[in-house]
């Protein structure tokens, strides 16, 4: 179970403690009391990781190998079929004033309406030799996938990172003429997109209604599918995934594994963990035999600088666990992809807290789930790359290394 964007860094305003320190967290302390625990880089010590490339890294593949960008994984993760040759992007629907400003990267934390807004970019005409698709994924989030011949995904991002800024113009990052076309085709559907949606009916709706509306799309993370060893056969498991963006579905799909849908899971603080908890308990008594859930509320208020919402977010998912706690026979690992701390609002290299509850697991003297309190666990201080290896070995099922 990963609690997205869970680490952080210490707060003055909370007596130098983290979110986490400071949430009340029965549970998880339980649950450390039950086992081992430790502190995790993700990828390696001092790298920014990505939700995509901790989750990747996390589940045993080498993210320097299988990493061609965000696209491909959010496009699987919405149920797009990407083809070999195709272009795949991850969206924001965002809000730009009448001088191309982008004033709001997230459109307002929009939640719905989106599917019609989506309908009205797919199938735009911008070459007549190249497709545009375009889906709606949870959220202000979206997939953007160019299909046709002479492409690459050698490009940069459109996103400007910040309010203020107008999208950044993508430019080709090698000298061939598949990367400067690819740019010249992104950067016309940017603009179109704000021609597109800007008098849209349910945007008019938006800002009569005092919200800000979704005018404009900001494409990023470009990238081609890879090709990557189905998980059922890396490791001899029967798996299945809970998530609740896109892009975690789509690394669910990509590798393999089964997908449950959550009705009311947006991806934010206001997800319905409720149903999420009744997901997994369901799903925990089918016929498998690993686990993947990913919850996002936490790294949601990390990027938002809401640090009240963040704590409160950690203590409903610890109060969640009570129930979780009660599966038996099983394995629990309880970590988080990377630390999204109030201070930066964006994801930092600082390793989060892991611990693993099960059978025969070395219990430590730890009593407390925190980053502080988890790097005194029997775990040490591992990477991300090394918790399938650490779990295939509890579950007797790892490959023995020479004679």
């Amino acid at each position: 179970m990963i609690i997205d964007g869970m680490g952080d860094r210490p707060i003055k305003e909370l007596g130098d403690k983290t979110p986490l320190e400071a949430a009340k967290t029965p549970n998880m302390d339980k649950m450390v009391e039950r086992g081992i625990c430790g502190i995790m880089d993700p990828i390696r010590p001092g790298i920014r990781a990505g939700s995509d490339t901790s989750h990747i890294s996390i589940l045993g593949y080498d993210p320097y190998e299988v990493y061609t960008g965000r696209g491909p994984f959010e496009a699987a993760g919405v149920g797009l079929k990407v083809l070999p040759g195709d272009i795949a992007f991850r969206c924001n629907f965002s809000t730009a004033d009448s001088d191309g400003i982008i004033t709001d990267r997230r459109a307002g934390r929009i939640r719905e309406g989106t599917e019609e807004i989506a309908a009205a970019i797919n199938g735009m005409v911008i070459a007549d030799d190249v497709e545009v698709i375009f889906k709606e994924s949870t959220g202000h989030r979206a997939v953007l996938v160019l299909r046709g011949e002479g492409l690459s995904d050698q490009i940069s991002d459109a996103d400007p990172k910040h309010e203020g800024k107008p999208p950044k113009k993508v430019v080709p990052l090698d000298d061939t003429k598949e990367a400067a076309r690819t740019a010249d085709i992104l950067n016309m559907i940017v603009s179109k997109s704000y021609d597109v949606l800007k008098d849209l009916p349910i945007n008019l709706e938006r800002i009569e209604a005092g919200e800000n509306p979704a005018n404009i799309i900001i494409p990023r993370g470009a990238g081609a599918v890879p090709y990557v060893e189905p998980f059922g056969d890396k490791y001899g498991l029967k798996p299945v995934c809970i998530a609740e963006t896109g892009l975690i579905k789509g690394i669910g799909n990509i590798t393999g594994m089964d997908l449950i849908d959550i009705e009311g899971a947006t991806g934010g603080i206001d997800t319905n963990l409720e149903n999420i908890e009744r997901g997994i308990l369901d799903t925990a008594a089918l016929d498998y035999d690993f686990l993947l859930i990913n919850v996002d509320g936490a790294d949601e208020a990390g990027h938002d600088g809401q640090l009240d919402e963040k704590i409160k977010f950690i203590e409903k998912v610890d109060d969640m666990l009570a129930r979780l706690m009660e599966i038996e026979d099983a394995y629990f690992i309880l970590t988080a992809d990377h630390s999204t701390p109030i201070s930066t609002m964006d994801h930092t290299g600082d390793p989060v807290p892991i611990l693993i509850n099960g059978p025969e697991v070395k219990v430590d003297d730890v009593k407390i789930f925190s980053e502080r309190a988890a790097a005194k666990g029997g775990l040490c201080r591992i990477q991300g790359c090394n918790v399938m290896d650490i779990l295939m070995d509890l579950m007797n099922k790892s490959t023995k290394f020479g004679a």
